[in-house]
């Protein structure tokens, strides 16, 4: 298992299931990519204290497989705030459901774009929250 920690703090934690699986039984990476998504729009609309949507992926690393079973963490932490957008880094970690410890699997950065009711950009309100 992995001697390194999570960076950021977690977000999403979930059980992969075997409906998530691809065509070698390994958890599909579309599905880690989703969780991946829906954990940095978590961090990305307390930020934007609002609506926001996700724009672009601008890195996507797999490093290891997840397993059915296996507990899955995204970890998300603020690389960037802009004017309308946001830059935030995810990890996810897996914990095998046969053993104790954990291991980085994904690694990507998302931005997001803070919106307003009619869908356009706005800025992000910045406070000493």
């Amino acid at each position: 298992m992995s001697k390194f920690t999570p960076r950021g703090e977690i977000t999403i934690q979930t059980l992969a299931m075997p409906a998530d699986t691809n065509a070698n039984g390994d958890i599909f990476g579309g599905w880690l990519v989703s969780q991946m998504d829906l954990a940095a729009g978590v961090l990305a609309k307390k930020i934007a204290k609002g609506r926001v949507a996700t724009v672009a992926i601008n890195s996507m690393t797999f490093l290891k497989p997840v397993h059915v079973g296996d507990v899955v963490s995204c970890h998300v932490e603020l690389v960037k705030l802009g004017r309308t957008s946001i830059t935030i880094a995810v990890e996810v970690w897996a914990e095998p459901a046969t053993s104790s410890g954990n291991y980085r699997v994904t690694e990507g950065t998302f931005v997001f774009v803070a919106i307003d009711d009619e869908g356009k950009a706005r800025q992000v309100l910045k406070t000493n929250d």
